[in-house]
């Protein structure tokens, strides 16, 4: 086997490690899912390697060793769109726990983690932070010693005899048409001052994006200033809301943030704005005004344009700025449905970097899909974000 062997556990699709091998190349050695339905994605495109199945299950000293060993530990317990339940044991996210026994056992030359923003906020049981926004700083005031979610993790590794790095991204700062935080820490041993890896494999040297291809908002990835829209980032398990009752459920929200809603009632071309009474504009788009009794009222600009991205409304430059990166069209982002059309499976597995088919050619349901791809990692982010914590790591 060529390059570094890579373990990964939680592996979903499979995003975190086709970011892997994006930067370092390597083969996949053997990976942990526990899911039916990405259990299924992965023996699709992996036929032949083992899959151990449940991690906490798992005898790590009868499981072959690795060079590389990723993991995206379940995030519901802190992520914000979750029940904050924290990373504690007995928590999905204390799966934690686990992913460390492995690398105690396996003792890889590389540890890869990816999880959400909420890994900076959400709490944890080991008792160290007397602060909920700082690393070891302590909050004046504050009798409670609290420890961050992101400090448990860091600490362990230290534990463990790991050097870690970290750094959070969004999808959108390498193009993405959606925003999708996450946050990358990769770790080392603390021994290994060579700033290489096992066997002399290093980070490659080809982009992780388009040359051309802008990050976030400018090209200096500049967060928190976007001049373009973009669109809400895939979930799992869409709400099944109405768009009057997702606006509900927070006063003054104006704007529907559920791709599923968008999708669902048409919002596309409001960029998720309700509008009082839905019109059409002319072939061309312009300014044209009803005729006969309704001659009063104006017509919405660019609502009934024909063209590929005119459909998408303000969402269409960030739309083709992702289709320039993957060098392909967005596919239609509905699908008929029972009684109105849906969101599709296939255009979210578009905005999640991934070929056609990865997930959606295996014969999953749609709801599998959905819930597969709103798990999941987008490669191109991942790849970017080792290709900087590698840096770090060798130039530190």
């Amino acid at each position: 086997m060529s390059g570094p062997r890579i373990g990964e556990l939680f592996a979903g699709y499979g995003g975190l490690g086709m970011a892997v091998q994006q930067v370092y190349g390597g083969e996949l050695a053997w990976y942990s899912e526990f899911d039916d339905a990405p259990a299924r994605v992965m023996a699709h495109h992996h036929p032949g390697v083992p899959n151990y199945g449940d991690v906490t299950q798992i005898d790590w000293a009868a499981v072959p060793p690795v060079d590389i060993l990723t993991g995206g530990f379940p995030c519901q317990d802190v992520s914000v769109a979750g029940r904050r339940a924290g990373m504690t044991d007995g928590t999905r996210s204390g799966l934690w726990s686990h992913m460390a026994h492995a690398i105690d056992v396996l003792r890889p030359q590389l540890v890869v983690i990816e999880n959400v923003g909420g890994l900076f906020s959400a709490e944890a049981t080991r008792v160290m932070e007397s602060h909920p926004l700082c690393l070891g700083d302590g909050g004046a005031g504050s009798d409670t010693v609290l420890l961050r979610a992101v400090d448990a993790v860091l600490s362990t590794l230290s534990e463990l005899g790991y050097d870690a790095q970290w750094v959070s991204l969004r999808a959108a700062d390498v193009g993405a048409p959606h925003g999708r935080l996450r946050v990358f820490i990769t770790a080392h041993p603390a021994e290994d001052t060579s700033g290489g890896g096992s066997g002399g494999w290093a980070a490659g040297s080809a982009p992780a994006r388009g040359d051309d291809a802008p990050v976030g908002s400018d090209q200096r990835g500049d967060r928190g200033r976007d001049h373009l829209r973009l669109m809400p980032t895939p979930v799992s398990q869409p709400s099944g809301n109405s768009p009057e009752e997702h606006l509900g459920k927070k006063p003054g929200r104006a704007v529907v943030t559920d791709l599923s809603i968008i999708a669902e009632h048409g919002l596309f071309e409001t960029g998720g704005r309700l509008i009082p009474t839905p019109s059409v504009a002319d072939a061309t788009g312009g300014h044209e005004r009803r005729g006969g009794v309704r001659g009063d009222e104006l017509l919405l600009k660019g609502l009934a344009k024909e063209g590929h991205l005119e459909r998408f409304g303000p969402y269409a430059p960030v739309i083709a700025r992702w289709e320039h990166v993957l060098g392909r069209p967005a596919p239609d982002p509905t699908e008929p449905g029972k009684t109105r059309p849906r969101l599709s499976s296939r255009f979210v597995e578009w905005l999640m970097g991934l070929d056609p088919g990865h997930v959606t050619g295996i014969g999953l349901t749609r709801n599998q899909e959905l819930k597969a791809l709103g798990n999941g990692v987008v490669p191109q982010q991942g790849a970017a974000a080792l290709r900087h914590l590698d840096q770090i790591r060798r130039t530190s």
